[in-house]
């Protein structure tokens, strides 16, 4: 387990107010900045970053605030369409989970055109929530009223998976849009058929917190249990491969890199004051980075560069990993 060896952030960004949840978006904009949206109590900013790894002119991190958003209730999830794109007309599509149980779909030109569609069935707090990444026509959320609900974008309920305990991560295959992986609580990953709507792939492992599909090497997948990581590999055994102490208390998110299969990013739960980020590589038997953030909260990575995440206080923090 790791004590506070600390590295400082690589970038930090301000913001007005308390960041509950950040997500890039993981698909491109259709210019060379990345969109990342990040969110709290009553309000969502949608913009833009660009970093100098990407354009030598940037010192360190430009953010581009496009738009901010009123938000009803604090947004405790978020997720992006790849509908969002900035070239040809820019369109910007997401969707948040909030603790009244419903998800908001909110599409906007960035000028006159704001639409918010609110979609209600869940009957508990909702913890994920993902596009259909191929077209963006489809949501699906994963809820503490043990169940997975795929939704249109009229919000109509296309499909309903019955859990045995909390919902508390969803991926969509990249590529296999027919594939979903739902992990409970209570420690079992199930992959569904969308077709058939049936589970074809069970893993087991202790309660969980969170878990992840590696979308660049489809065979992984990763979680966090009580203060460990944990690897699957699903070719091999429905238990997992690999399984590390890592935060001094319990850990909270587990997030695979897009730009590397083998580099993958845990926090622990928020303490009394910081919260401990740990980069992780699967070749590297000792962490690659250890940050700290302020009451920090979310974690996400940036679509091409081995860069993640945190928000914090009225700020967004970003933990370059040198690969």
């Amino acid at each position: 387990m790791q004590e506070d060896s600390s590295h400082s952030p690589s970038y930090t960004v301000p913001c007005d107010d308390y960041v509950h949840v950040v997500e890039f978006s993981p698909f491109s904009s259709g210019t060379p900045a990345s969109l990342l949206a990040y969110g709290g109590n009553q309000y969502l900013v949608v913009g833009t970053c660009l970093f100098q790894e990407e354009d030598v002119e940037v010192e360190g991190v430009e953010f581009n605030v496009l738009r901010a958003f009123h938000h009803e209730l604090r947004v405790d999830a978020l997720a992006w369409s790849p509908e969002s794109r900035l070239d040809r007309i820019p369109t910007i599509r997401l969707c948040t989970a909030a603790a009244d149980r419903k998800l908001r779909l909110l599409t906007s030109d960035l000028q006159d055109r704001h639409e918010v569609k609110v979609m209600e069935g869940h009957t508990s707090y909702i913890n994920h929530l993902v596009f259909e990444p191929m077209e963006g026509k489809q949501i699906a959320s994963v809820s503490d009223d043990h169940t997975c609900r795929v939704w249109d974008l009229d919000g109509n309920e296309s499909a309903t998976f019955r859990l045995q305990s909390p919902g508390i991560s969803v991926c969509w295959h990249p590529k296999e849009v027919f594939k979903l992986m739902v992990a409970e609580k209570k420690g079992t990953i199930r992959f569904y058929d969308m077709v058939t709507q049936q589970a074809i792939l069970s893993l087991e492992s202790e309660p969980l917190m969170s878990a992840d599909w590696c979308l660049t090497n489809t065979i992984k997948v990763g979680g966090v249990s009580g203060s460990d990581w944990l690897i699957w590999d699903i070719t091999r055994s429905s238990y997992p491969q690999e399984k590390r102490p890592a935060h001094i208390d319990k850990a909270r998110l587990f997030r695979w890199s897009r730009a590397n299969e083998n580099l993958f990013a845990t926090t622990g739960c928020p303490g009394k004051i910081n919260t401990q980020l740990i980069i992780h590589h699967l070749g590297h038997p000792q962490p690659v980075a250890i940050g700290s953030v302020t009451v920090g909260s979310g974690l996400s990575w940036h679509r091409t560069l081995p860069l993640c995440v945190v928000g914090g206080d009225r700020k967004l923090c970003f933990w370059m990993t040198e690969m």
